[in-house]
């Protein structure tokens, strides 16, 4: 008689069902927010430049309801519904870290050197010292990791130049 290896038993056989149509619908839903996404590029980009060429009822008029139409569309599509009634956890991203909190402090920084009178020179240091800093704050197991990537890229740099000297 052969022993065979047990596996814990299901608390609920449909959990697996559950869990493959919840794969299959977000991967459809990714399909879909990424046709939305694609369509309203151009979509913006040709309200953004109708706005600039004709006046509506306020500045870019047609572009926000572009936006509108978008945000209305974004939670159609609701991408991250299958973890509603999962526990999230307590991963919170301050609003300094989120693309617009970032591109709000660039601006900052942008818009005190030239109020200053700054060179271009200037301003790209300016620049650097804030990605200099958002990097300082966000270090961690990112930096890490962005350190692991920068020296695999640089032995694999390295391997390549090796083996373009040999040839040559």
């Amino acid at each position: 008689m052969t022993l065979l290896p047990s596996t814990p038993p299901r608390a609920n056989p449909d959990d697996r069902w559950k869990f493959l149509r919840d794969v299959v619908v977000f991967q459809l839903k990714l399909f879909l927010d990424n046709v939305r996404g694609f369509a309203l590029m151009p979509v913006s980009l040709g309200a953004a430049l109708i706005d600039l060429v004709s006046r509506g009822e306020r500045e870019g008029a047609l572009f926000y309801k572009v936006l509108k139409w978008g945000l209305r569309s974004e939670a159609m599509i609701d991408v991250y519904s299958a973890i509603e009634h999962h526990e999230t956890g307590d991963f919170r991203i301050s609003r300094d870290y989120t693309v617009d909190g970032v591109i709000a402090r660039l601006e900052g920084v942008l818009v005190r050197e030239c109020e200053k009178g700054g060179t271009a020179a200037s301003v790209k240091a300016a620049m650097d010292r804030a990605i200099d800093q958002l990097h300082a704050e966000t270090s961690g197991t990112r930096n890490r990791a962005r350190d692991v990537v920068v020296r695999t890229a640089d032995k694999l740099r390295g391997k390549f130049d090796s083996e373009t000297r040999e040839k040559d």
